[in-house]
């Protein structure tokens, strides 16, 4: 019933930047939340950043200041903007859109494919 799609990650070295894609098709509920997972060799998936359909948004502690999360409901697209790329924010970066209905119970949860972000001199 959706679809997530994400696009533009690569190769960057320590303190470059990345501009992350996330394309949203399908059943999108008025009241959403589209996130950013990422999940570093190794580790376990790990919450990146949140933005709902109000626009409220909410970051680890570990990317604020230097990741914005940002959503064009026209396009049902979610950014992620990456400043000062560490190494240690190398990983596969996940989209995730939870559908809610106005009751405030979630309907639904969705991921992306996931695309490869390496932070590497």
């Amino acid at each position: 019933q959706v679809q997530l799609v994400e696009s533009g990650g690569g190769l960057v070295h320590p303190g470059g930047s990345l501009r992350l894609s996330c394309a949203a098709s399908g059943s999108i509920f008025s009241i959403n939340v589209m996130g950013w997972y990422r999940q570093p060799p190794g580790k376990q998936r790990e919450l990146v950043a949140t933005i709902s359909s109000g626009g409220s948004t909410n970051y680890a502690d570990s990317v604020k200041g230097r990741f914005a999360v940002s959503r064009d409901n026209a396009k049902k697209t979610v950014y992620l903007q990456m400043n000062s790329l560490k190494p240690e924010d190398t990983a596969i970066y996940y989209c995730q859109l939870r559908n809610f209905y106005n009751t405030g119970v979630q309907a639904s949860t969705s991921w992306g494919q996931g695309t490869q972000v390496t932070v590497s001199s």
